[in-house]
């Protein structure tokens, strides 16, 4: 048997006769770009975060280019981001003008801290990226008050933790702004590219939905140059759906979590825990070990899909070398070389991590 590193098919099925009804409406409406569905997917995704501002765009990559230029960001700006994280969270970066500056992470939580980001600011420091990784929330309200008197804003790339919780505050509701993706893997997974821009600064989703759009609030006068970047009705009629089932499907998530450990993966590793006072989602079951690899060529050998993720960290990937170049980051070296991520998602059950560590003693 072969247990792959996601779920995504059987996830959908659970979900396919709503999804394909909700699909044929869309078709049947004429109205494929923008309109009632994407409106009420934003109203309900505002409600479910306890913001008051959502911003479909048209993938999680755009998110954080538009959502950086709404906080004023541009040339000759410096904007501090993590290098162990997806590419897309520095690439966005370029795009406004500004220039990213890499910090390090911690590599127990594999997250950016105030003291990482401290080390990391510059005097042309306009904003800071911390990214929700793996579906753990980041310590961004900590990080916003330690910025708070230089006038520092905080984006929360919370990409990878729909559903997440710190403190009692939804992961994607602790930053100035918020950005998120709806790829098919996320923990709130569309069925193609999707995106959103989300904040309670009702200033910046305005200039949102401007850039979103051509620059323009009309379609005649442009007032400004903006991007194509819309989240089309039928992404919207999906997430909607995905929504509902969100809380149920994180908590399986949860579940196969504490089976792991229950397990007795600890042995083996260090697994990935709950931060203070918050809910992790496992966007990905990422563990950590000296011996990663070695532990990977076990598994596969028994057909369990594992990935290693950001091998090479964002700073030393080679479109990155302008800004990246001699920077030592030795959390991040460390998070790069120690991770490994096994199977994770919803549909999978206690029985995997029993397939684990069977694989692993034998």
């Amino acid at each position: 048997m072969t247990i792959p590193l996601f779920g995504t098919g059987a996830q959908l099925d659970e979900i396919r006769p709503q999804l394909e009804r909700r699909i044929l409406g869309v078709l049947d409406s004429g109205r494929f770009v923008g309109g009632p569905e994407v409106e009420a997917f934003e109203r309900e995704f505002a409600e479910y975060l306890g913001v008051s501002e959502v911003v479909g765009v048209g993938n999680g990559t755009d998110a954080i280019t538009i959502a950086l230029m709404c906080l004023g960001v541009g040339p000759g700006d410096d904007v501090v981001v993590p290098s162990f994280t997806f590419y897309a969270s520095a690439e966005a970066i370029p795009h406004t003008g500004a220039r990213p500056v890499f910090c390090d992470v911690d590599p127990e939580t594999f997250c950016v801290t105030p003291e990482t980001v401290e080390r990391a600011l510059t005097p042309q420091t306009r904003a800071v990226v911390a990214v929700d990784l793996f579906g753990r929330p980041a310590p961004v309200t900590d990080l916003r008050e330690s910025l708070a008197e230089r006038g520092i804003p905080v984006l929360e790339d919370a990409a990878q933790a729909a559903g997440a919780e710190l403190d009692g505050v939804r992961a994607g509701a602790m930053g100035d702004v918020a950005t998120f993706s709806f790829f098919p893997s996320k923990n709130l997974p569309g069925a193609g590219d999707g995106g959103a821009i989300v904040t309670s600064r009702p200033e910046i989703a305005e200039r949102a939905r401007l850039l979103r759009h051509h620059g323009s609030r009309d379609k005649q006068t442009f007032t400004t140059v903006g991007f194509n970047s819309r989240l089309d009705a039928l992404q919207a009629t999906v997430l909607r759906l995905t929504l509902e089932r969100l809380d149920e499907w994180n908590e399986r998530r949860r579940a196969l979590a504490a089976a792991y450990a229950e397990a007795g993966l600890g042995a083996h590793a260090r697994l990935p825990g709950d931060p203070p006072g918050g809910r992790h989602v496992h966007h990905l079951y990422v563990i950590a070990a000296p011996d990663a690899d070695e532990l990977a060529r076990r598994l596969e050998k028994a057909g369990i899909d594992t990935r290693a993720y950001y091998r090479t960290p964002v700073h030393r990937q080679p479109a990155m070398e302008p800004w990246g170049a001699g920077i030592d980051l030795p959390g991040t070296e460390q998070a790069a070389r120690e991770n490994l991520a096994l199977p994770m998602g919803p549909a999978y059950g206690s029985d995997v991590a029993a397939a684990v560590l069977e694989a692993l003693h034998a």
